[in-house]
């Protein structure tokens, strides 16, 4: 799938303090909310292969800094920000940042299993919690991301210390120089990491910094 990318400001930019986000996708830095990059990618074919391999499944795909424009509401508050429905063809109009895939009424076996099914290709993609679905460009994640950022500060993948809990942070868990897994985080992202912490509500991160900065 065709890629589009916003060049990278210098170095100097990130002073005002970067973020990853969007698994990647997008580097904001703030204050005052700027976005430094965004890749995107064209939605519409995992959308076309989603609608025939298992209608009803929810569909969003981000706005960036807004909300998401989405095929029906999601459950709860999975979303925030601005949220627009619109039908597939509206949703694959134009390149995007993310897409997600949300079927509440599937286990996290069967969505794994639905993933697989899909056969997508030209992406990068992620089995959240649950019946979760993340969608990224090809190639595209938090390491090479956060690699970025750490170049633009002249700091070298040993220097970083990254944390992690989610399938979507392995390949930046194994970038660092030291991952750290949280303690509630599935098997394989602990398997990724260097070390497993405490979960956050017993302190993890905040012991793990101490103990570097501290």
């Amino acid at each position: 799938m065709a890629r589009y990318e916003v060049d990278i400001r210098s170095s100097s930019d990130y002073l005002l303090g970067p973020t990853v986000c969007s698994n990647g996708a997008v580097i904001v830095r703030y204050p005052p909310q700027e976005i430094i990059k965004a890749i995107t990618f064209d939605p519409r074919p995992v959308i076309t292969q989603v609608e025939k391999v298992a209608p009803g499944t929810l569909i969003a795909v981000e706005e960036i800094g807004r909300g998401y424009r989405l095929n029906d509401h999601f459950p709860g508050d999975d979303l925030t920000g601005e949220l627009i429905i619109e039908n597939a063809e509206q949703l694959s109009s134009r390149p995007v940042t993310r897409v997600i895939l949300r079927d509440p009424t599937r286990s996290e076996e069967e969505f794994v299993a639905l993933a697989r099914h899909l056969g997508m290709h030209g992406v990068t993609y992620y089995i959240g919690w649950g019946s979760w679905l993340d969608i990224a460009p090809d190639g595209v994640n938090k390491a090479t991301a956060l690699a970025e950022v750490a170049a633009g500060f002249g700091v070298s993948a040993a220097d970083v210390v990254a944390f992690g809990d989610g399938r979507n942070d392995i390949e930046m868990l194994r970038w660092a120089g030291r991952g750290v897994a949280m303690g509630d985080a599935p098997d394989e992202v602990k398997a990724a990491a260097d070390d497993v912490t405490k979960t956050i509500d017993d302190g993890g991160p905040a012991a793990e910094l101490r103990h570097w900065f501290g």
